[in-house]
């Protein structure tokens, strides 16, 4: 829509935020009129009309089997948008067209914003499936002519109200029509079954429907007495309410077709199930977040076992494989820890990254610098928890073998996600890789360690060889899916 108005006619930022709020809200329109709706709006010259925007209604057959945005149709083809327009009133007049031999009633309503008229809406209702309206389909068609005489007014829709019509109820969801004072004169099936699911136990037509809302919600007080207005229509809100064994969606839209308040509509939707199910998936992602807090706890605690253990050695090397063990554990509780603060399963790993480095990097303070360079970005936790291990190892097996006693060196941990791949580079400034070395074979338990993860775990490639100049590379390439949109 905003390239065909910016294309073919003057209207401005505002008259086409307007267009786009009516559009936003047409669809009740649409639904309660039975009929398709198309928005056309007069040319820069004046000389043809161009259609750009459509609605088909989930209530009836439609009169549009083809797409009418684009279209462009000369002035004086369409006697009724020209009435609509030059004369800023509903044109009913007219016989019905013939259309693929299915007859049609159009309509015009004139889209008026601040006194001016910006465009029409051509209202086209399929006449092959017409019969004796009951008393639901009457009370659509009149609040559907409320709706098209606030619009041909400029009073529709409201600009201080935004809705989500995502989420918002439709006509079909459940409907009542309430008076000026706010009683009760229809109500569809949809909503009277909503509100028997709130407690009542009785009819709704002739109930003030503010007060019977507020009765069978458990508030009382200022909120109780908020919810009897918003209830009676008197202003455009939208909000729950929830009572007995159910929860309910309304949204009240007062109809001023005349410039007064003659009544209002209320839509309104049952979402009990939709809201049992977001408190279980609140209560799910609770308790998985506690889980992980529990196993950091746990972890930490295991670490510190582990290192008290370690103080009580008397052998160096039992001593530095109870370490070694101690940043192991750390580096999965780190995991664990963001875990416990995230709603999903995953992770930023470029703080975990971040933390683990400088764990390990305290076995060399003051000697060697250890860095990350580029982003791990968001990793699921299948891969964080892994990855993390294999970093710590990397990182460690670095400081610990490539590095004389004294020497001073930099390390840089390099990420880079190219699709669905993870690409990490370990590299060191130190002696290398001893002469023979065969990373696939040789190494550490840490090394081990490594290749077991990435290969076997992680479904990725190892590889170790000298630097450069001097020093070692180590190279990860690991499969994760491409990261999510931010």
């Amino acid at each position: 829509m905003n390239d065909l108005v910016r294309q073919h006619t003057d209207l401005g930022p505002s008259d086409l935020e307007w267009l786009h709020l009516l559009v936003s809200e047409w669809q009740l329109l649409s639904d309660l009129s039975f009929a398709d709706l198309v928005l056309w709006v007069p040319t820069r010259d004046g000389a043809r009309y161009v259609s750009v925007a459509q609605m088909r209604p989930n209530t009836g057959p439609t009169s549009y089997q083809d797409d009418m945005v684009g279209h462009l149709v000369p002035r004086g083809r369409r006697p009724m948008l020209d009435a609509a327009l030059d004369e800023g009133r509903i044109v009913r007049e007219g016989d019905p067209e013939w259309r693929e031999e299915v007859p049609v009633r159009v309509e015009s309503i004139p889209v008026r914003r601040e006194g001016r008229v910006l465009g029409v809406i051509a209202r086209n209702t399929n006449l092959l499936t017409v019969r004796t309206p009951s008393r639901l389909e009457l009370t659509y068609l009149q609040s559907a002519s409320d709706l098209a005489q606030m619009i041909a007014a400029g009073s529709f829709p409201f600009p201080a109200e935004q809705v989500d019509m995502d989420a918002s109820p439709r006509a079909g969801d459940g409907l009542i029509r309430l008076d000026a004072d706010g009683i009760v004169q229809y109500a569809s099936p949809n909503a009277l079954s909503a509100y028997h699911r709130l407690g009542l136990a009785t009819d709704l037509v002739g109930l003030h429907l503010g007060q019977t809302t507020a009765d069978l919600a458990p508030s009382r007080g200022p909120v109780d007495e908020a919810l009897v207005k918003l209830a009676s229509g008197w202003a455009p809100r939208e909000t729950e309410v929830e009572g007995g064994d159910g929860v309910i969606q309304l949204r009240a839209i007062p109809l001023k077709p005349k410039g007064t308040r003659i009544g209002s509509l209320v839509l309104l939707r049952d979402v009990t199930e939709l809201r049992r199910r977001e408190r279980e998936l609140i209560t799910k992602d609770a308790t998985i977040r506690e889980i992980h807090h529990r196993v950091k706890n746990n972890l930490q605690t295991v670490a510190a076992l582990l290192r008290l253990q370690a103080r009580r050695m008397d052998s160096d090397k039992a001593r530095g494989a109870l370490e070694e063990a101690v940043r192991r554990v750390g580096s999965i509780a780190i995991v664990h820890e963001t875990l416990s603060q995230n709603l999903d399963e995953r992770v930023q790993f470029d703080d975990i990254a971040d933390r683990v480095i400088a764990m390990v990097a305290e076995l060399s303070p003051g000697r060697v610098a250890a860095a990350r360079r580029g982003r791990f970005g968001i990793l699921t936790a299948e891969t964080a928890t892994p990855l993390s291990m294999v970093l710590t190892e990397l990182v460690q097996n670095a400081l610990e073998h490539g590095f004389g006693p004294g020497q001073r060196g930099e390390l840089a941990v390099t990420a880079e996600r190219v699709g669905d791949r993870l690409l990490v580079t370990v590299e060191d400034d130190g002696r290398g890789l001893p002469e023979g070395f065969d990373p696939q074979r040789a190494g550490n338990l840490g090394l081990q360690i490594v290749r077991t993860l990435v290969v076997g775990e992680l479904g990725g490639t190892f590889d170790m060889r000298d630097g450069d100049e001097t020093g070692t590379r180590v190279l990860l390439d690991i499969p994760v899916p491409p990261p999510a949109k931010q």
